[in-house]
């Protein structure tokens, strides 16, 4: 009994003395009518005479208090959980002369929902539509050469497993990034609350485990393909006259062509590790970092930036290796090309392998029908 009875004891006390402070406030005389209009104020003001003051002439004012909770961000509250800013409820923010935003997550959200997400979602949509249009009227190159039936190994197993491992958690990561980002302005209102809710938890678990997957591998597709990347004069020509793709023919490459050699640059070195290194930020996997909502919020900035230029450069870099010419994927596949494919479409490195400055893997001619003639070499 006494443990049930000291609870109410204490709350009928607490409750007491509330009222009892509220009836003093309410006693308190208001200034008589023939008091100056602007009298002096008193040496000091205790906070609590001011806060009732607001509260009778301002009912509902809550500023006080979210000035409290704010601060200036030197004075935290306590918290039983480590790290830093956990005992910060609500992030602060100089506000700057013109600005409208009073918190940084105000101004964080604000950049992420009508600049990242709007921008960026144009640019992926504009670069889609571009494919498209240029399928529909140019449609795949190639195929003006016809095929020898011997073979050049194009790709080795090394280079197609780091690039197939490298492609796998692109496309993981770009499906769920994309739902992520865009996913309640197309799929929301199809799928449901609780549906959506649920896929997106689903995806976003996905997403964190192919992070460090698609970074691994894109160190080692760097590695890899490097040496073959690096720029040379034919790289002008081929800039200049926009690889032939407008005309009848392409213009003589090396293994890469200067468009491939943009991509690898812009696309997988630049873009790809700024997005590596700002999706580890975001997974808190560097170590030596406090991981502040400032520096999330930045390095989520740049994340989402960068994955926006990067996925509308790789969108040209999958559709030129899949419909966009004709036995581009196959050489990915297997390794190899026809001779023919390697002749209309990087000629100068088909140049170099009959030149044995190259070593390749080739296949035998293959055997021609009895009574037919033996192809010429």
């Amino acid at each position: 009994m006494l443990s049930l009875a000291r609870p109410l004891i204490h709350a009928a006390v607490l409750l007491a003395a509330v009222l009892l402070g509220a009836g003093a406030a309410v006693g308190q005389t208001a200034p008589a009518a023939s008091a100056p209009a602007v009298a002096a104020a008193p040496a000091e003001t205790r906070p609590d005479e001011s806060n009732a003051e607001r509260a009778k002439s301002q009912p509902g004012n809550n500023a006080p208090f979210w000035r409290a909770v704010r601060g200036s961000g030197e004075q935290a509250g306590y918290s039983s959980l480590p790290g830093a800013e956990k005992g910060t409820l609500i992030q602060s923010f100089q506000q700057y002369p013109g600005s409208r935003f009073t918190t940084a997550g105000e101004a964080w959200r604000q950049v992420r929902n009508n600049w990242i997400i709007p921008y960026g979602g144009s640019l992926l949509l504009i670069a889609l539509v571009a494919l498209g249009l240029f399928y529909w009227r140019v449609g795949p190159l190639g195929g003006h050469i016809p095929d020898t039936g011997r073979k050049i190994e194009r790709f080795t197993p090394f280079e197609r497993a780091a690039h197939g491992a490298n492609a796998a958690a692109f496309v993981v990561l770009a499906i769920s990034g994309i739902v992520m980002a865009f996913g309640k302005f197309f799929l929301l209102p199809v799928l449901g609350g609780t549906l959506f809710g649920w896929l997106t938890y689903a995806l976003k678990t996905a997403h964190n485990f192919a992070g460090p997957l698609f970074a691994v591998s894109l160190v080692i597709v760097i590695l890899t393909f490097i040496r073959d990347n690096i720029p040379k004069g034919s790289d002008l020509t081929w800039i200049a006259r926009l690889g032939g793709m407008l005309g009848d023919h392409e213009i003589p490459s090396h293994r890469f062509n200067a468009g491939e050699k943009l991509l690898f640059w812009g696309g997988v070195f630049a873009m790809g590790l700024v997005v590596v290194a700002s999706g580890l930020v975001l997974d808190k996997l560097i170590p030596g970092m406090d991981y502040t909502r400032g520096q999330m919020q930045i390095a989520h900035m740049i994340h989402g930036a960068a994955t926006a230029l990067m996925m509308a450069l790789f969108m040209g870099h999958i559709y030129m290796g899949t419909v966009g010419t004709r036995g581009a994927l196959d050489g990915m596949r297997t390794g190899y090309v026809d001779e023919a494919w390697a002749r209309e479409h990087h000629e100068l490195w088909f140049d170099d392998i009959q030149a044995g400055r190259i070593l390749a893997q080739r296949s035998a001619p293959p055997v021609p029908p009895i009574g037919a003639a033996r192809p010429q070499s």
